[in-house]
Parts: C-alpha cells; sequence; structure tokens
C-alpha cells in the first residue's frame, strides 16, 4: 500500500477544524484524515510526511463504528472507519489543504 492509500481523506468537521493552542499560546498544528482500519501509526506517520512534505511529531488513532440506519422498514449499518489525527512537529510547515 502505498502513501496515497493510506490517506483516504480529510474529515473537514467544525470540530476538526477549531485551532488548539498551548500555555504559551502558540497553536498546536492537529489535522484528521479518514484511514483504513488495516493502518498503524508508524504507517500514517510515513504516508503524511511523504505526501505533505512535513514533519510530524505524533499520531492518534480512534476506531469509528457504523451507524445503524434506518429507511423505511428496512434497517442498514455505515461502514466502520478509522480516523488519524496528526500533530506537527512546532517547527514544521502547514498543511496548504486545510488552510482557508
Amino acid at each position: 500500500m502505498n502513501a496515497y492509500d493510506l490517506i483516504r481523506k480529510p474529515v473537514m468537521t467544525e470540530k476538526s477544524m477549531t485551532p488548539v493552542y498551548d500555555r504559551q499560546g502558540n497553536e498546536i498544528k492537529k489535522y484528521t484524515f479518514k484511514v483504513p482500519v488495516t493502518a498503524n501509526k508508524v504507517e500514517i506517520k510515513q504516508a503524511v510526511e511523504e505526501v505533505f512534505g512535513v514533519d510530524v511529531k505524533s499520531v492518534n488513532t480512534i476506531r469509528m463504528t457504523g451507524k445503524v440506519k434506518r429507511m423505511g422498514r428496512y434497517e442498514g449499518r455505515r461502514a466502520s472507519y478509522k480516523k488519524a489525527i496528526v500533530t506537527l512537529a512546532q517547527g514544521s510547515k502547514t498543511i496548504e489543504f486545510f488552510d482557508m
């Protein structure tokens, strides 16, 4: 699996796009991506560094289970997926894709 297969798409929600600050008032660069369920933290870190050319400090992952949805009397389930929250190093450049 190459780096472009690991990063499926960015998560652009209100919560993931709000800036986070440390105690000194510096903005912490955190970005959220959807990744395959089989991907691990080391693979995600290498893929983000290769695709975007940034220095990754840490990677946190979350397994998201699919929701049960109804359509009339029929019941289905959305697909489960994994989210990766990537924190960049202090001196690293930002990912321009998320800048608006």
